[in-house]
């Protein structure tokens, strides 16, 4: 959608305004009022300085004229963005939502790996949530239960349960890692039919689309279950949120894997973390995303501001060529306990006393990041790994939207503010809005869109988190609002505020 002039919309607002002023006179027409600060709304390219009246958990004025609520923030000197929207966490956490909201987020999504069943998904939050939530239908819970018989909602999570005949087996290993048959076994015709219905079941009940993590699935799933998964999506008109097949640094097989399901079906595919697909080859992928968009193919992707991976020392990325694949060696994996590198005599000693150790494995050139946020529309995520104690010595990357607000756009001049502001807010709300309407009222700061606000410090705002320290909160992001309600305030939360809610496909 093109962007007015700023001149037409500040008109515009200034008709609008007339009722709004004579409504202030009372002193408490608005709920809230937000007043002074640099007002960005992505949609209509309005960058001025404005005060912003909530009423009801919606945005209910955005003028230059004087406004009084029944509280006021002053936003001088700071940018009013709407609220970050995540569509990649992994996180549904009382620790995770603490700390996704102190970076701006106000909607954070399980698109990836997404959640079966939907309503399952974020229980810990659910009576408690900072912030909205949701996810999409997950392929790979789907898949686990159908060849193991046992149920994990998200598969981030170890809560899980024995189904079936199949369950009683697989019971006693399950306590220990996940049964290796849903991750190499080809489905037979009957599983395939039984994990189609399944997934229709998904998407009737309000999932978010569809989470596929190919890549973890790879010996398993063959060209006729990926083709299965898009023919229901597109049936559906809900898009593929698609981790592609990784093959060694640089090849691009699995992209052009997924295109060509998306041109065959008519459905609607997005790239996860293409820097962490494409790697060496990330101008190769961004040109043929754009030219499948060029012909039609309804295809978008993301990128995370992080230059490494994270992962258990048992997952399946080590079981493979890992070192081929990533064109890496053992001195570019460190232990996230202590920073120590690797030689492979350590390696092979973690993996088999430590197997559930956390360790950091950097395989990205910054290049490569910068060459994807230079590239226009390419979303921005966290991809944020799971935040369950302080204890835990994990690495989840921790405040990705202020480090491209400070790192990449204001530091960097990678983008301007203002852009980085839109791949947060408005392109994710669009991404969804065609089979969920309710995000056509998010990512935008207009008058009638929901009240999901966040202001931050331009000069100041700055990831604070690191791979080796991760319990740090984002520096400069000073007040978000979810629904109406402040939730941080001066850069700390706000006790007791839980106005987030579960979000559906209508």
């Amino acid at each position: 959608m093109g962007r007015l002039p700023s001149c037409i919309v500040l008109l515009a607002l200034l008709v609008v305004s007339g009722w709004q002023g004579a409504g202030a006179a009372t002193g408490e027409e608005f709920d809230l009022v937000v007043r002074s600060g640099r007002v960005l709304d992505p949609e209509t390219g309005l960058d001025e300085v404005m005060n912003v009246g909530i009423r009801a958990g919606r945005i209910a004025a955005v003028t230059p004229a004087e406004i009084h609520g029944a509280r006021e923030v002053d936003a001088s000197g700071h940018v009013v963005a709407p609220g970050f929207i995540d569509l990649h966490t992994h996180s549904p956490t009382l620790l995770g939502q603490d700390f996704q909201v102190r970076d701006g987020v106000t909607t954070a999504l399980e698109l990836e790996a997404g959640s079966f069943p939907v309503e399952r998904y974020g229980g810990q939050v659910a009576e408690a949530a900072r912030m909205n939530f949701g996810a999409s239908v997950g392929y790979a819970s789907i898949r686990l239960r159908v060849k193991s018989g046992i149920v994990r909602p998200h598969m981030a999570s170890p809560d899980m349960e024995m189904i079936g005949w199949k369950g009683w087996w697989t019971a006693f290993r399950a306590l220990f890692a996940t049964p290796q048959e849903a991750f190499r076994e080809p489905a037979t015709a009957q599983e395939r039919h039984e994990m189609r219905t399944l997934l229709e079941e998904g998407i009737a009940s309000g999932g978010l689309g569809v989470g596929l993590p190919l890549d973890y699935f790879s010996e398993g799933m063959d060209a006729e279950e990926v083709g299965m998964v898009f023919e229901v999506a597109a049936t559906a008109g809900v898009p593929v949120f698609i981790h592609l097949r990784r093959g060694i640094n640089g090849d691009p097989a699995g992209l052009r894997e997924a295109l060509a399901q998306a041109r065959r079906t008519g459905a609607a595919v997005h790239i996860c973390h293409v820097t962490h697909n494409a790697m060496r080859n990330i101008d190769l992928f961004l040109r043929e995303i754009r030219e499948a968009r060029a012909e039609g193919v309804d295809v978008t992707t993301e990128v995370l501001p992080y230059n490494a991976g994270s992962a258990m020392i048992q997952s399946a990325v080590f079981g493979r060529d890992w070192r081929t694949i990533f064109a890496i060696d053992y001195s570019d994996v460190e232990w996230a306990a202590t920073g120590e590198r690797f030689t492979r005599e350590m390696f092979e000693e973690y993996r088999a006393k430590y197997p559930e150790g956390q360790v950091v494995h950097h395989y990205l050139e910054d290049a490569w990041t910068r060459r994807a946020l230079a590239e226009d529309d390419v979303i921005v995520v966290s991809d944020l790994l799971p935040m369950e104690s302080r204890d835990k010595n994990v690495a989840p990357h921790n405040g990705a939207f202020a480090r491209v607000l400070g790192h990449y756009a204001r530091d960097g001049g990678v983008l301007s503010v203002s852009d980085a502001v839109r791949r947060m807010t408005l392109l994710p709300a669009q991404r969804l809005e065609k089979f969920a309407p309710s995000f056509r009222r998010k990512g935008r700061l207009q008058v009638g869109a929901d009240a999901d606000l966040t202001i931050f410090d331009p000069a100041t705002v700055a990831a604070r988190a690191t791979y080796r320290d991760p319990w740090q909160a984002s520096a400069g992001i000073e007040t978000v609002i979810v629904g109406g309600e402040i939730v941080v305030e001066g850069g700390e939360l706000v006790p007791g505020a839980a106005p987030g809610r579960r979000l559906l496909a209508d």
